[in-house]
């Protein structure tokens, strides 16, 4: 059977998007086939050979294309971003399907269109990764090695990523059109993110509300799994409220909420703790470019921005006690200074995020090893157990055992670029069960030793 595509993000005025085929590789291979994502979109399989991921077949039914946005980048305005290295197919059960490092693009800004085999890699396995944990994410269908080498600070394998997303909506896009002052796109794109994401509402401030609202939950979901997206601009923060573009992220090993791994953030702007603030700031930038399109009247329409962009922070507050009372088991939840009081003592003693939180539920012997100094951490067991009834199986389905940890993110990439794929399946197949003991699985449990530890990751761009 055909890909059934749909494409209606190709039937939008031609003011949203270059059309443009990916440009062929000479030797891909298929990595990694999402089999069971592909069912779910009713896809056959068997469509998706290497040509079609590889960009070197258009199936039929596409319709490719390059999609236009701006962004904020690091605080900095770019009236124009776009697709610089990757091609929409089209939309299939109503998802995008794209190509990632297919060739350049109108938008690639004397880019060569292509990521290195590592990005790709990270890509899969954390987006895959961020799923089987909850969290709202883009998908990953395949991950292809292209035959070719890119230069990047050195010369090293290319790969084609193809991502399945909710949509490629981004702030970004509602900033592409506000910019250039074109209102008719700027309706027409919140007319198409309504009808394609929030049905049940009609208006421009419909639009900005739903996003504040999903925005909130994922950042406070994040937080509660030590995840730092590492490159929150406005490009890169979806209209759907998935998780999208997974550049220079990780999870945190030791706690620390200044944490950062994006080697060009030298600022610490989309560190650890800076993420829900940042989150409101492309929100406003957000409410900034509807202002034409939430009254006539622009101070009028501030004043009923302001209003929306207030619900924010209790919002993101909800969440975050919500995620954070459920990893300590306290269903009815729990004093907020009870949480912070944890995170302080972890940072002051670097443990280990994940393994800490795991090890509240027993025994405490465990728990104990990862402080330096156990006698703080017995004195705050003593006020947590007193807090309420502990639901240790909630606990169990909150916190995870195994997060993709960057140093063996690390060795699944390295040993890809020597042509050895096994690591990075054993990998995704331990991380497809995150809340699951796998005593054949244990060393990918642990904290990496100091000199395996990982300071930065790379957007591969």
């Amino acid at each position: 059977m055909p890909i059934p595509f749909q494409n209606s993000y190709a039937k939008l005025p031609d003011t949203f998007y270059i059309k443009v085929d990916p440009t062929p590789v000479r030797a891909p291979k298929i990595i990694a086939l999402n089999t069971e994502l592909a069912h779910q979109l009713g896809i056959d399989p068997a469509e998706l050979n290497v040509a079609v991921l590889s960009g070197n077949r258009i199936p039929a039914g596409a319709e490719p294309l390059a999609m236009a946005y701006s962004g904020h980048q690091f605080g900095g305005f770019s009236p124009q971003l776009g697709d610089g290295r990757a091609i929409l197919l089209g939309e299939v059960a109503g998802k995008d399907i794209q190509l990632k490092g297919s060739g350049p693009t109108p938008f690639s800004r004397r880019g060569d269109g292509r990521s290195a085999l590592g990005p790709v890699l990270r890509e899969y396995l954390v987006s895959e990764a961020m799923a089987a944990l909850g969290v709202p994410t883009t998908r990953a269908l395949a991950a292809v090695l292209s035959g070719e080498n890119v230069l990047r600070e050195e010369i090293e394998p290319g790969g084609i990523f193809t991502r399945v997303a909710s949509s490629h909506l981004r702030i970004g896009t509602v900033q592409y059109f506000a910019a250039r002052r074109d209102r008719e796109s700027l309706e027409a794109l919140v007319d198409y993110t309504l009808a394609r994401h929030y049905p049940e509402s009609k208006t421009a401030l419909d639009l900005l509300e739903n996003v504040i609202t999903r925005q909130a939950s994922l950042i406070a979901h994040w937080m509660s799994l030590g995840f730092i997206h590492g490159v929150m601009n406005t490009d890169n923060m979806s209209l759907s409220g998935e998780t999208i573009d997974y550049g220079p992220c990780a999870f945190m090993d030791r706690f620390d909420p200044a944490k950062k791994f994006s080697f060009i953030d030298q600022q610490g702007r989309y560190a650890y703790h800076n993420q829900a603030s940042i989150a409101r700031w492309n929100l406003t930038r957000l409410a900034e470019a509807l202002l034409p399109l939430i009254h006539e009247n622009e101070d009028k329409a501030i004043e009923i921005a302001k209003e929306s962009l207030m619900k924010f922070g209790p919002l993101f507050e909800e969440a975050y006690q919500q995620k954070f009372s459920a990893k300590l088991g306290l269903t009815d939840g729990c004093d907020p200074s009870l949480i912070e009081s944890l995170l302080t003592l972890m940072a002051e003693q670097q443990a280990d995020f994940t393994l800490v939180f795991r090890h509240l539920s027993g025994p405490d012997e465990r728990l104990f090893a990862e402080f330096r100094d156990p006698d703080p951490v017995k004195a705050w067991l003593s006020q947590w157990r007193a807090s309420g009834e502990i639901d240790i199986e909630l606990m169990k389905r909150s916190n995870p055992v195994f997060i993709p940890r960057n140093h063996r993110v690390e060795e699944v990439i390295e040993a890809g670029k020597q042509g050895n794929f096994e690591p990075f399946h054993k990998l995704h197949a331990i991380l497809q069960k995150p809340f699951t003991e796998q005593p054949q699985a244990a060393e990918f449990e642990r904290s990496p030793e100091p000199d395996e530890i990982v300071c930065n990751t790379f957007c591969g761009t």
